[in-house]
């Protein structure tokens, strides 16, 4: 019998909707907001994937929304290794969650969440090792949180799904050390990127389904960035009354550069005739803006990069482009043509003919945005690279 310890923290990446850019501290306000809790989904998500094992599978979790309730939904023989008493988890939870279920030797740990949660599993996976004087167990991250900087998560939900199920089947998996990165949200919600190493953890590696630790800094062919923003500015020369959407990134960051308007680095603006309409909006004030234009009949578009180095334009970093704000967009025109996608060919080519990917949390959407799509490379500078739903 294969042993699952599972843990969600139900509240990873409710921010991200509401333009909070994270959830340290900040989960009474986004839910007040209006945020939807969507860890346990992402969970259920890739537990999906081991539907076909689980008499064989034994899932050893937390109650209530920190494991039981996503894995008796799907059938899961299911055993309680802690109970938490907290109305809203805290990292305390999730630390002493951890020690229940490598009592319990769980072969490995698949925890839902972002890069907080990955700092207390590690925190906890270390102490019990240390403690107990043994060897640390695997753990593997489904990617729900705002920001994921560290290397301990699949790429996808459906990816962390896969890795575990090559372990159920008994096939052969890699062994690596992942860092643990995070970082400092009070600064990130000024747009300062600040990254900080916090431990290693040990995680299954296959590389098509996880993830290297995120790439960082600023792009630096400036002179590339200079001739894609000239592209990009054209097109809003020729569409005056178009609202631009512009998405998260120091790509799309630059462009806002270029056009001298404040930009949001890790969030999403509104720009009509190369002025700034709005900063750092949230999904639903998006929404209105977008129902607003459809009743004047404006035509929107959207610009977007790629976020990190996993090759995301969709579901990481930039949340508030919902489901329903992206199928708007397309709608439009019945097609993709109002997506520009902006990305230098160095970025492209780091990502070793892997596809770009899609995870917006709506299978059917990412599958109609499967397939190839144009990427601004330059000035008139365009190549087709393919785009995947999430696997």
């Amino acid at each position: 019998m294969f042993k699952l310890g599972l843990i969600i923290n139900p509240i990873a990446g409710i921010g991200g909707s509401v333009a909070l850019k994270g959830s340290d501290d900040m989960a009474l306000h986004a839910l007040a907001l209006g945020a939807e809790p969507k860890a346990n989904i992402r969970a259920q998500t890739a537990l999906n994937v081991l539907l076909p094992y689980k008499k064989n599978i034994t899932i050893y979790t937390v109650n209530g929304q920190m494991g039981e309730q996503s894995a008796l939904a799907l059938g899961f023989n299911v055993e309680l290794s802690y109970q938490t008493q907290n109305e809203q988890t805290q990292a305390n939870d999730t630390e002493q969650s951890v020690a229940a279920l490598l009592t319990q030797q769980v072969d490995i740990i698949l925890f839902a969440g972002g890069d907080g949660t990955a700092r207390n599993i590690a925190k906890a996976v270390e102490c019990f090792a240390l403690k107990n004087g043994s060897q640390q167990v695997p753990v593997l991250g489904i990617p729900a949180g705002c920001k994921i900087h560290s290397g301990v998560y699949a790429i996808t939900p459906t990816a962390a799904g896969r890795v575990v199920e090559m372990m159920v089947t008994k096939q052969l998996v890699t062994l690596t050390e992942g860092d643990v990165m995070d970082i400092d949200e009070s600064l990130f919600r000024q747009g300062i990127v600040k990254a900080k190493r916090f431990g290693e953890m040990k995680i299954p590696s296959e590389l098509r389904y996880v993830q290297a630790v995120k790439s960082g800094g600023k792009e630096s062919d400036e002179l590339v960035l200079q001739d894609i923003a000239a592209d990009i500015i054209d097109s809003m020369r020729e569409h005056d009354d178009d609202l631009f959407i512009i998405g998260s990134g120091s790509t799309t960051a630059f462009l806002m550069a270029e056009l001298s308007v404040n930009n949001t680095l890790l969030g999403v603006d509104l720009v009509q005739d190369e002025a700034l309409v709005a900063n750092d909006v949230s999904e639903s004030q998006l929404w209105l803006q977008l129902l607003q234009a459809k009743q004047s009949q404006q035509t929107v578009q959207l610009v977007i990069t790629l976020i990190g180095g996993q090759g995301h334009i969709f579901g990481r970093g930039n949340q508030q482009l919902s489901p329903r704000v992206i199928r708007y967009i397309i709608a439009q025109h019945g097609g993709k043509e109002n997506i520009s996608i902006i990305a230098t060919k160095t970025k492209l080519t780091a990502l070793k003919n892997r596809p770009l990917i899609s995870d917006t949390g709506d299978s059917e959407l990412d599958q109609s945005l499967s397939g190839f799509m144009v990427v601004v490379t330059g000035y008139k500078d365009q190549v087709l690279y393919p785009v995947s739903s999430p696997q």
